[in-house]
C-alpha cells in the first residue's frame, strides 16, 4: 500500500441559483439568527445600515442635482445610484429595518416570538435612524452640499419638500409599494451564490422604487433631517419655500411611510411567500432540489 496522501479533489462550484423553496428556508434561518442577535450587535449593525442607505441617497442626490438631465434619465440614473445603499447592506451584512420585515416568515413558522420580532424591528429602526443622522452631520460639515454651485443642497431641499407634501394615505401606499420592491430585491439576492449575483439581483427592484418615487423610511431618515438642518442653519436659498420642512413635517412622512413599509415587506412579500412556499407543500412540489 502507498503511504502517499490522496490527491486533493478540485472544488466543485454550483452556479445554479437557489430555488424559491430554498430561498424560503434560507430567509427563515437568517431571520431566526437576526432576531436572536445581542442588543449591542443589532444596534451597531443597524447604525451601519442607516449610514449605508444614506450613502445611496447621497449618490442619488448628485444625479438629481443635474438640471441638464431629463425626467426619465434623472429617475433612472438616480435609481441606479441609490442601489449602492442596499448593496452595502446586503453584501456587508448590516441590519436594515425594511429588509428585516422578512423576519415575519420565521415568526409565521413559529421559530420567532412576536415579542422577539418586534424587539428586533424596534432596535433596528432606532439604529438605522442613528446611522442616518450621523451621516447627515458628517455630510453637512463636509460642505458636500455646496457642490454644483449649491445645486446638490437644493436637490436635498426639493426632495424633502416633495416627500412631506403628499397626504398621509398617499405616503402610506407609497411605503407599501416601496418595500414590496425592496423585500423582493432581498428575496432575489438570497437566490445568488456570489457577490455578483446578489448585486445584480438588487439593481432592478431598488432602482425601480426610486424611479417611481416610492417612499423608504430609512432613506427618508437621511433626506428629511438633512433638509431640516439646512433650513435651520440658514442654508436654504432665497425664495425657496421651506415651510413644510419642520419636525412635524418629518413625522408626517416617517410615520405613514414606516407603517406602509411594514405592510409591504412583512405582509405582501414575507407572508405571501411564506404561504406559497411553506414546508407543508414539500420542496419537490415547489421546484426545490
Amino acid at each position: 500500500m502507498s503511504d502517499r496522501a490522496p490527491a486533493p479533489q478540485p472544488a466543485i462550484f454550483n452556479l445554479q441559483a437557489f430555488s424559491p423553496a430554498e430561498i424560503k428556508e434560507a430567509v427563515e434561518k437568517v431571520g431566526v439568527k437576526k432576531a436572536q442577535l445581542p442588543f449591542a450587535a443589532s444596534l451597531m449593525l443597524a447604525v451601519v445600515a442607516g449610514g449605508g442607505v444614506g450613502f445611496g441617497a447621497l449618490y442619488y442626490t448628485i444625479i438629481a442635482s443635474d438640471p441638464t438631465l431629463g425626467f426619465a434619465a434623472t429617475r433612472l440614473l438616480g435609481g441606479l445610484a441609490f442601489t449602492l445603499g442596499l448593496v452595502l447592506v446586503l453584501v456587508g451584512g448590516a441590519e436594515l429595518f425594511t429588509g428585516n420585515n422578512l423576519i415575519v416568515m420565521a415568526w409565521a413558522s413559529g421559530k420567532v416570538s412576536t415579542l422577539t420580532m418586534l424587539r428586533n424591528w424596534t432596535v433596528i429602526f432606532i439604529g438605522n435612524f442613528l446611522g442616518a443622522l450621523g451621516l447627515v452631520v458628517l455630510v453637512f460639515l463636509s460642505h458636500h452640499l455646496d457642490m454644483n454651485d449649491g445645486r446638490v443642497g437644493l436637490s436635498v431641499l426639493n426632495t424633502a419638500a416633495g416627500k412631506i407634501r403628499p397626504d398621509v394615505l398617499s405616503l402610506f401606499v407609497k411605503g407599501i409599494l416601496c418595500n414590496v420592491l425592496v423585500c423582493a430585491a432581498v428575496w432575489l439576492a438570497y437566490a445568488g451564490r456570489s457577490v455578483t449575483d446578489k448585486i445584480v439581483a438588487v439593481v432592478l427592484p431598488v432602482s425601480a422604487f426610486i424611479a417611481a418615487g416610492f417612499e423608504h423610511c430609512v432613506a427618508n431618515m437621511y433626506f428629511l433631517p438633512l433638509a431640516w438642518l439646512l433650513v435651520r442653519m440658514g442654508h436654504a436659498p432665497e425664495g425657496f419655500d421651506s415651510s413644510a420642512i419642520t419636525a412635524t413635517g418629518i413625522l408626517h412622512n416617517l410615520v405613514p411611510v414606516t407603517l406602509g413599509n411594514v405592510v409591504g415587506g412583512a405582509g405582501m412579500v414575507g407572508i405571501a411567500y411564506w404561504t406559497i412556499y411553506r414546508a407543508a407543500f414539500g420542496k419537490e412540489q415547489l421546484g426545490g432540489k
